[in-house]
Order: C-alpha cells, then structure tokens, then sequence
C-alpha cells in the first residue's frame, strides 16, 4: 500500500495554524476553570489537581513506551526544569484568580520576551537588533497593562503573572538545554509532570479547602485541557515553521476577552488594549527575523 505523500507547505501551515489556534483555545478554557474554580479552591490545589490529572493521562504513553522511557543522566536539568515550572504554573494561577482574564492571559504572553535574554546569558545564543526591538516594544505594551499608580491590588497581581512569565521563559529554555542532551520530548514531559505533581501536593495539603463534590469533574478538566492543549502547540510548531504560525499564538488574547465578558463582565480598558497591540507586535518582529 503506497504511504501517504507528505504535507504541500501551503498545507503543512494552514494544518499547523488549526492545531495552534485549537491548542490555544484548549489552554484558554483551562484559564476560565481555574477562574472558576478558584473561588473555592486555592491556587495550591489547583496547581496539584492540574499536575496530578496530566500525570495520569500521561501514564499510557509510558506503558507504551517501557521502561527505557525513565532511563536518563541528566536529572539534575528535570529536576530545574520542574522546579521552575510549577512555580510559574503557581505564580500564573494565582494571578488568573485575581486579574481579569483578558490581562492574565497578556502578561503570560509576555513570556517570549525573555527567552532570548535568558538564552544569551545562559546559552550564549547571539540576539540581534530585531531581539532589542521586540523587547522594548513588548516591555513598552507590559508598562501599560501593569499601569503604575492605578489600583495597588492590581498592580500586584500583574507583577506575580510577570515573575510567572520570566520562570516560564527560564523553563523553556531549560528544555532547550535538556534537548541539547538528546533527551527525547516523551521523557521531558513525563518527569515535568513526576516532579511538579510531587512538589506540589505539601502545599495543597497545607491549603487544602474542602472541594465542592461537582468540582472533582472540574479539577480533572483543567489537567485533561492542558495536557492536550500542550499536545496541539507541540504539534503545531513540529508540521509548520515558527515564524509562519507563531502569530496565531496571540488568538488567546481573543479567547480570554471573550470568556472574561461573557462570564465575569470584564470589559478591558484602553490601555490593556494598547499594550495587547505593543505586545503582539513584539511578537511579530520576532518573527519576522
């Protein structure tokens, strides 16, 4: 039986474009449920609840896999790699909980922006004047979403979403440096979700409030959302080429302006919509290089 031709690239990018603009609206829904959810629950169980449940949608791929999935020499990079992932992961809960979704999911997205500073003083990867641009631009449309001298409690919670997306960005290029070891994704994914679900469930349990029977089904949404989520970005950045789906990326800015009228009446200010613009269009001329 002949195998399949391989994707024309017209069609590698309009498959990769779905997958990214599908992952993205999976990890916007997984965003409302932890808003939800979070009036009962504290960011610490969401955090556990959300480790746990990808854990074990992820436990098939190791049966399938075997034991030599488990096999690696470079623990110390898991071990970094899930430390500085779940403090994000907890960093940008507690920041969902308590901003209007729409500026969460924005200063998650001002995650990228530190990636190539990280990278240049850890990795000594080169960044040229189009890096330099972006990253002012992007800062410029952070300023405005922060709004220094608005309301303090505000404030606050934007600059936890901001520590969350710089340990966000310090977690993928961790994973940069884990790929540089020849460790295969399977096994980068699995002991992230080991180690983050292990870590955090000493902090749930000293936080623990007790979980309304009807959000069991919600707590294993969260993880199963994204979990698959995660999948459809790997995915979409494995068939197409960065530079040409990586806009749709900023379609979550959409979803959680949606979500965050439709549910909570959130109606975003100028300013979150100028620095939405700025940020996006950081993000552009990143990839645009």
């Amino acid at each position: 039986m002949p195998s399949s031709s391989p994707l024309s690239q017209r069609d590698a990018i309009r498959l990769g474009a779905l997958f990214l603009i599908g992952g993205e609206a999976l990890l916007a829904i997984m965003g409302a449920l932890i808003k939800f959810v979070s009036d009962e629950l504290s960011t610490e169980q969401i955090v556990f609840f959300r480790n746990l449940a990808g854990l074990i949608i992820l436990i098939p791929l190791v049966l399938r896999q075997g034991p030599s999935l488990l096999k690696t020499r470079v623990w110390h990079w898991h071990l970094m790699r899930g430390l500085v992932g779940v403090t994000a992961m907890y960093c940008y809960f507690w920041a969902i909980a308590n901003m209007p979704l729409t500026e969460a999911f924005l200063v998650k997205l001002s995650s990228p922006l530190f990636m190539p500073l990280i990278a240049w003083l850890w990795l000594s990867e080169k960044s040229g004047k189009h890096s330099l641009l972006a990253l002012i631009v992007g800062f410029t449309g952070v300023a405005f979403i922060l709004r220094p001298g608005g309301d303090d409690a505000f404030t606050y919670a934007a600059l936890i979403g901001l520590l969350g997306a710089f340990l966000a960005a310090l977690a993928k290029v961790t994973i940069r440096k884990l790929s540089m070891t020849q460790e295969p994704s399977q096994r980068i994914v699995f002991y992230f979700g080991v180690i983050a679900a292990t870590v955090s469930f000493p902090a749930a349990l000293a936080n623990w409030q007790p979980v309304p029977p009807s959000y069991w089904l919600l707590l294993f949404l969260i993880g199963a959302v994204a979990t698959f989520g995660q999948l459809a970005l790997t995915k979409a950045y494995k068939i197409a080429p960065t530079g040409s789906v990586g806009v749709y990326a900023y379609s979550a800015v959409i979803y959680g302006a949606l979500m965050g009228w439709l549910f909570w009446d959130e109606i975003p200010l100028w300013t979150t919509w100028l620095g939405a613009a700025l940020i996006i269009s950081s993000g552009l001329i990143n990839l645009r290089k």
